[in-house]
């Protein structure tokens, strides 16, 4: 079947994708799409490129113009603070908060951009009720499900048009990760586009519409979430012949 995505109607569009932490090349040529409205999952293995890919997408490593399209500009070359100025937030691996600030001002760094919408900290805080009751302890100091609340949180208070989530149940209770996943719903609801990075293929496959499989840099399957067989994603996943 082809998708709007497909026809050229993306949000998101990388065409030949490549990444490099020095002399060492972690992307080979990936070609990924993600349209308005949608959730797109990222599957592989450790190492096998996916947060590579967020890093590019954000800003945080730079690529060639064209390798990233973003609304039809070429945005690859941008640095991170006008990436985020374009409507691309970030919820990185390992939260990566402010041990130095309290909740609040957490939340806060994430509306420097000052994009219009409805996040703002009423927002937030209707979403994830315990950061209300919690925000003037420091960010550090909440439990690890919460601190991806503020992680979430600060990235939504920027407006995104695409919301990019980066490991988002690793380290957490499975009841936790339920009660965060519980809240993509309410997240995407006005529209927002989310790419998902998720060690848990299944939670991946439930939450998106379409999902990719990284291996060793390169994307080794794509296709819709539902339709794909869990034998293909194996073999995709770990890099076994068929």
């Amino acid at each position: 079947m082809v998708t709007s995505t497909q026809n050229g109607d993306a949000l998101l569009r990388t065409a030949g994708l490549t990444a490099f932490y020095g002399d060492f090349q972690a992307l080979y040529g990936v070609d990924v799409t993600v349209g308005s409205g949608e959730i797109v999952a990222l599957i592989g293995a450790n190492g096998a490129g996916k947060s590579t890919f967020l890093k590019s997408v954000a800003g945080l490593l730079r690529s060639r113009p064209e390798q990233i399209v973003y609304r039809g500009e070429s945005i690859g070359a941008l640095p991170a603070s006008r990436v985020v100025g374009h409507g691309i937030a970030l919820v990185p691996e390992g939260r990566r908060l402010f041990a130095s600030l309290s909740v609040e001002e957490n939340l806060l760094l994430g509306g420097y951009a000052k994009r219009p919408g409805r996040w703002n900290l009423d927002a937030v805080y209707a979403l994830f009720p315990v950061l209300k009751e919690r925000r003037h302890h420091p960010g550090t100091a909440l439990s690890g499900g919460q601190q991806q609340m503020v992680a979430i949180g600060r990235a939504l208070m920027s407006n995104p048009d695409l919301l990019m989530c980066d490991e988002l149940s690793l380290g957490l209770a499975p009841v936790v990760v339920r009660e965060i996943y519980a809240a993509l719903p309410s997240i995407v609801g006005d529209g927002m586009s989310a790419l998902i990075v998720e060690q848990d293929v299944q939670l991946a496959r439930r939450v998106s519409s379409r999902f990719y499989c990284f291996q060793e840099g390169r994307v080794s399957l794509s296709g819709a979430s539902a339709e794909v067989s869990d034998e293909a994603i194996t073999q995709a996943y770990f890099g076994v012949a068929a």
